[in-house]
């Protein structure tokens, strides 16, 4: 797993898809690029315009445009009575059969400082970004572990002996998360944000080792992966809403931050998914930081475990100063503008 040298770990030709949020950045674009890997896909959102146009661009990338199929479900994923309508459609406009890769891409962020922050809004990041996987995780993963919940015995059994007479193991399911920079490393003015995207990570990486269970208990089912991504920053309307509430304190903290378009991204997240990682960084500060704090999570096979441990033992003493160099800077622009975060205006 996760070897230089291994095969394509997520083959989607002929496969279905479903994104949460893949009406914009990041889900669209995968959605787009799965597309042209042979891919159906389904797309879900808030917004009944931006998933109508999301859907076209999307199937315009069709390798096979006779056979595969698109749909776009208009939901509130924020919600576990949603997740599992979202879940049923997909279900029944998928012939009976639940899509074979879900990747949660829904989200928002507030990056404001702590005690400016309407209470309200630590409780909206939660649902937004942690209980939107959660929700949607859980729908899945019941569809894909226990798919005769509900079935009659007897159906069971034949199903089971079918099953065991099947040579091979069908091709994995892949849960995939949408993490961030900061599940890694927070800083000032995402604390209200970055609680959320760092439980997503913690949630990857148990969920990760629960699969095993369910892979050795059932031998005949696909196993299950379960991933997380994590993007760099994107010129997305959603970093212009971002920007809207950002004190001036973060965006300077914020300078050198790596910039890639949705569309390269995407490529990148794929790609990483493709040679089989658990954990992807889409850029190589999110890289770098990432292998500082690997802890017990997967590191990908021999040689890429042992480099991530190599890189992360570097990261550990360069962050010791990246963290000095942030709390001075904090410290000094306390001193000189007060305590708002922003500027003083020049009278």
């Amino acid at each position: 797993m996760g070897s230089f040298l291994s095969k394509n770990e997520l083959p989607v030709d002929g496969r279905t898809v479903l994104i949460t949020g893949g009406s914009t950045g990041l889900g669209l674009q995968a959605g787009r690029q799965l597309a042209e890997r042979g891919a159906s896909v389904v797309i879900v959102a808030r917004n009944r315009g931006n998933l109508e146009e999301g859907i076209r661009y999307i199937s315009q990338g069709a390798r096979s445009p006779q056979t595969q199929r698109f749909h776009c479900i208009r939901a509130d994923v924020t919600t576990a009575p949603e997740c599992a309508r979202v879940l049923a459609e997909a279900i029944s406009w998928n012939n009976g059969s639940p899509p074979d890769i879900v990747w949660c891409c829904s989200g928002s962020a507030h990056p404001t400082l702590f005690i400016d922050t309407p209470l309200e809004q630590f409780q909206t990041m939660m649902d937004s970004n942690y209980f939107s996987c959660v929700y949607m995780a859980h729908a899945v993963l019941n569809s894909w572990l226990r798919p005769t919940a509900g079935i009659d015995p007897a159906t069971q059994e034949t199903t089971a002996l079918a099953d065991r007479q099947k040579p091979t193991r069908l091709p994995a399911r892949h849960l995939i998360f949408t993490g961030s920079f900061v599940s890694f490393y927070s800083f000032t003015g995402f604390t209200p944000y970055s609680p959320s995207k760092a439980a997503i990570r913690a949630l990857s990486d148990s969920l990760s080792q629960e699969m095993n269970l369910y892979a050795a208990a059932h031998p005949d089912l696909p196993r299950v992966r379960v991933h997380t991504v994590f993007p760099a920053t994107m010129p997305t309307q959603s970093l212009d809403d971002e920007n809207s509430v950002k004190t001036d304190l973060t965006k300077s903290l914020e300078e050198g931050d790596q910039i890639i378009t949705p569309d390269e991204c995407a490529r990148r997240a794929i790609a990483g998914l493709e040679s089989g990682e658990e954990l992807v960084p889409t850029s190589t500060i999110i890289w770098a930081v990432m292998t500082s704090v690997l802890g017990g999570s997967a590191r990908g096979g021999f040689w890429k475990g042992l480099l991530n441990t190599l890189t992360g033992w570097i990261t550990l003493i360069v962050m010791v100063f990246i963290r000095w160099e942030m709390d001075t800077k904090v410290a000094k622009w306390g001193k000189k503008h007060g305590s708002s975060g922003m500027q003083k205006k020049k009278e």
